[in-house]
């Protein structure tokens, strides 16, 4: 039985949060892409006061080894661990709220008063009507995006 991306990509968080724990890093992000001849994962870390590269090589060894361990992905695979960069994924709801007051782009699945591409002060990361909701104000205007409909969201860079 054929597994999906998604199953892997959550296999490889299961594997690789502990590691990062104890560490003192944590985890941002996880990309697993399948390709024709090898999988693609990548593996975004911070930590207070940021990721070195002797950070990257020593969690690289180890994932490493634990993703050759439990054949997952199955097969050959290119492993990339890097920090998150200057436009930092948000990916999870703390993120939300640990960014609050910084600027962020966000991209959404559904058209928000004629718009799926936003970038503005993150204002707050709510529950409103049971539903969590991300506030963003983009030029004075104050928009309402439901979490659900998030296709992508990262810190923006500000001079």
């Amino acid at each position: 039985m054929k597994r999906s991306n998604q199953s892997y990509r959550e296999k490889i968080i299961e594997l690789v949060e502990p590691i990062l724990a104890s560490e003192k890093m944590e985890l941002v992000e996880i990309e697993c892409l399948g390709g024709k001849t090898r999988w693609m994962v990548r593996v975004y870390i911070d930590k207070e006061g940021g990721i070195t590269l002797d950070d990257c090589a020593m969690i690289s060894a180890e994932v490493s080894d634990l993703l050759d361990i439990n054949e997952t992905p199955p097969g050959p695979y290119n492993l990339e661990i890097s920090s998150p960069g200057l436009d930092r994924p948000l990916s999870r709801d703390n993120d939300f709220i640990r960014y609050t007051g910084h600027t962020v782009k966000i991209r959404t699945a559904k058209k928000i008063e004629g718009k799926k591409n936003f970038i503005g002060r993150l204002v707050e990361f709510a529950e409103k009507e049971g539903e969590k909701t991300v506030v963003i104000n983009v030029e004075d205007n104050v928009y309402n995006i439901p979490r659900s409909i998030i296709v992508k969201a990262n810190l923006q860079y500000e001079f």
